[in-house]
């Protein structure tokens, strides 16, 4: 039995060193040519994001931070910037400016210009997350953000300025006080907008238990209460009417079925092909949920037999951000989560209809355990048409700058580049730049501000100034970039989905109105393409069930596809 075991330990041993080989082999044959700089600075955003004290935390409120959203508002072509604001529990010092959302105008020569105050966009409130859609169909995309206290509703005007009709849509108070992770999506398929709102926790400040009175400890420390402990929240659905109002339809449609959960990141996508957006929701100290869309205006909970609700040990995970992409090519939709410090980034690998298999380990993200992950995206960031994982990092307390077995308050990212068998591979210090650079990070969303044809990062922190991380690639990769029109289908084009077809095997992508956590991705879809000369195929398959195809398409252009009329621009 000894030998058996020794020879059993050498055998996996060799599998452990070989599959390490094969990975440096995989990162040697593909370097990962790009390099990652924040210009946050001089490209003109220049401000501090307010969200709770610096110092030390009475209330779990001051811990979740906010989002961001790339949004092209006036349909310029070049994606402008919003960020959420936060606040501060007691006042702020004479020389802090009042933190409202800040919206900033892309100038089309790599600087924005702050319009907040002339979009109409000012206002002081506990923000939590954007999401960004054309809900009234008119041509211009609106912003939702959710709120600690009452939401808010931004109707695009179509003249640079927005108004705020949350009351008058119906959307501005949730069951729960907490409103987090929110996205649009067409669920019934009927062409316009429906909004999905999670609620993180029913918190009212005059009976929350302070960190003193709990105890609450975090490692010795006095901490914020909660979550375990304090009432979940309710998650909301509102059914757009398609005149400019909503309505909660959040009983009928089952979503009261599942428990208060902590929801925190939230986003909607097909995860079983069916042509109808499901929802996936990363909940704080708690199970994840998935909706399965029911195709008949229901949902129904399924992440416990979808195999995505825990960790591969089965035990709830402290969920913050979420991402959804097809890292393996198979045609599925993956799901990356990211979670409290001590556990790991959770990957989702979808198998076929919408059942998971946790490839947490074997994938290579169980390697970190010390950081506390918020914004995530699957992104390719080099264009060799295989997706990246990249996460933004952060501590909740303020507390742990006194402890050294934490990462710290402030973290750096981590960049995973995708080694196209399965695998990734932690290159952050071989990329170094602002990857590791230190910041409390929270917020997270990517986009092409510049149009050079690779990805960028925006990153919104707590009580710091956001980054702006402008991806210079030198891979010499080609890339396609699709902006969907609906008409029939919903105008954003929410939930559908683009594949394409090159010479090296297809990729497959889905419009969405949220992503990472509480923030909104670039909206025209992004494919990278290695060294393709052509797309041979464009798939697309709208929400309203409706296919079109084009052929043999140019690299390194941006098109836009209006349903019904094909290509109608070319940049």
């Amino acid at each position: 039995m000894k030998n058996l075991a020794v020879k059993i330990f050498s055998l996996q041993v060799l599998i452990f060193a070989f599959a390490f080989d094969s990975q440096a082999q995989n990162v040697a044959e593909n370097p990962f040519a790009v390099s990652l700089t924040n210009v946050a600075k001089q490209a003109g955003i220049d401000f501090k994001t307010i969200y709770g004290d610096e110092k030390k935390n009475r209330y779990l409120l001051e811990t979740t931070g906010t989002g961001a959203a790339f949004i092209d508002y006036d349909n310029d072509g070049w994606q402008d910037i919003f960020f959420v604001n936060g606040t501060r529990l007691d006042a702020l010092p004479k020389n802090v400016e009042t933190p409202t959302n800040r919206l900033f105008r892309n100038k089309g020569n790599g600087t924005f210009e702050d319009v907040t105050a002339k979009a109409g966009l000012t206002r002081t409130n506990w923000g939590q997350a954007a999401t960004v859609g054309d809900y009234d169909n008119d041509g211009f995309d609106d912003i939702f953000v959710s709120c600690f206290g009452k939401n808010a509703l931004y109707k695009n005007n179509g003249n640079g300025t927005f108004t705020e009709t949350a009351e008058k849509a119906g959307v501005a108070n949730n069951k729960s006080r907490w409103a987090s992770g929110s996205s649009f999506l067409d669920f019934d398929r009927d062409g316009d907008l429906d909004l999905f709102v999670g609620s993180y926790i029913d918190l009212d400040l005059k009976t929350a238990p302070l960190p003193e009175t709990g105890p609450c400890l975090y490692k010795g420390l006095t901490v914020a209460c909660g979550p375990p402990g304090l009432t979940g929240g309710v998650n909301m659905l509102f059914q757009n009417n398609g005149n400019g109002t909503f309505t909660d339809i959040s009983e009928k449609s089952g979503m009261r079925k599942t428990d208060g959960t902590y929801a925190l990141g939230a986003i909607a996508a097909d995860f079983d092909n069916d042509n109808f957006q499901d929802i996936y929701v990363a909940n704080d100290s708690a199970p994840a949920i998935l909706y399965r869309n029911n195709k008949n205006g229901t949902f129904t909970d399924i992440a416990l037999e979808a195999g995505c609700a825990y960790s591969v040990d089965g035990k709830p995970q402290a969920g913050m951000g979420v991402s959804v992409g097809d890292f393996d090519r198979d045609g599925w939709l993956d799901i990356v989560k990211t979670n409290f410090a001590g556990d790991t980034t959770t990957l989702y690998r979808n198998v076929g209809k919408g059942v998971f298999d946790d490839v947490t380990f074997p994938a290579g993200l169980g390697l970190n355990t010390k950081w506390l992950g918020w914004g995530v995206g699957f992104v390719d960031l080099d264009n060799d048409g295989w997706l990246d994982i990249f996460q933004v990092n952060g501590h909740v307390y303020p507390e742990v700058e006194k402890l050294t077995t934490e990462a710290g308050y402030s973290q750096r990212k981590v960049l995973y580049q995708n080694l196209r068998n399965g695998k990734f591979a932690d290159i952050s210090v071989k990329i170094g730049g602002a990857v590791m650079e230190n910041i409390p990070g929270r917020g997270a969303a990517f986009g092409d501000f510049d149009n050079d044809g690779d990805t960028d990062i925006v990153i919104n922190p707590v009580n710091a100034s956001p980054e702006l991380i402008r991806n210079d690639s030198k891979s010499g990769n080609n890339w396609l970039k699709i902006k969907l029109i609906g008409t029939k289908s919903n105008r954003s084009a929410v939930g559908s989905r683009i594949k394409i077809i090159a010479d090296d095997g297809t990729q497959t992508d889905e419009v969405r109105s949220s992503n990472s956590y509480y923030s909104v991705n670039d909206s025209r879809l992004n494919f990278g393409l290695g060294t393709n000369k052509t797309v041979k195929k464009i798939e697309i398959l709208w929400t309203n069930g409706q296919t079109e195809t084009l052929e043999n398409i140019d690299v390194n252009q941006f098109i836009t596809i209006r349903e019904g009329s094909g290509i109608v621009n070319k940049k």
